[in-house]
């Protein structure tokens, strides 16, 4: 495998502006002041991304009580972003990196192991941004089932 980037805790967050589900802009800077979680997942509506987003959306409210947002991120374009957030009520921000400039910036996107193959692709990956713009935690290839649950038991929210 090549080398490929990967952050660490204290790292500067990579800033990123995209568009969402609505069509809308939204920057990390957005979020300036505010830990936020950045996640990425590899598509909307499959098994795995659909639990961890339905996941993260059914935890919002404790992560609002934290003062933390939370920021979901895949290579979905903002209409099948539109389509994921219709077909399962999700509450979180959906953001469309058609390009994957953000995820590999990031270190979620290059090469991954898949069913013992390597393959290009989405690393499913979690970041706690603190308000300072470091990055507070960073998690890569994460499991979708149970993701959620490990972040509120493992990460210091207060």
């Amino acid at each position: 495998m090549t080398e490929q980037i990967r952050l660490n805790v204290g790292d500067t967050a990579p800033a990123f502006t995209l568009t969402n589900d609505k069509g809308e802009t939204v920057s990390l800077s957005d979020y300036a002041g505010q830990r936020v979680i950045v996640y990425f997942y590899p598509r909307a509506n499959t098994p795995g991304c659909t639990r961890e987003a339905c996941d993260f959306s059914e935890n919002l409210s404790e992560f609002e009580d934290a003062s933390v947002a939370v920021v979901g991120i895949s290579p979905d374009s903002p209409e099948k972003l539109a389509k994921f957030r219709a077909d399962h009520d999700l509450t979180i921000e959906l953001l469309s990196d058609e390009s994957k400039e953000v995820m590999t910036a990031y270190g979620a996107f290059g090469e991954k192991k898949n069913y013992g193959k390597i393959v290009q692709g989405v690393i499913r990956s979690t970041f706690l941004v603190g308000a300072d713009g470091t990055i507070e935690a960073a998690q890569y290839n994460v499991k979708a089932t149970g993701h959620v649950g490990r972040l509120l038991r493992d990460l210091d929210f207060s």
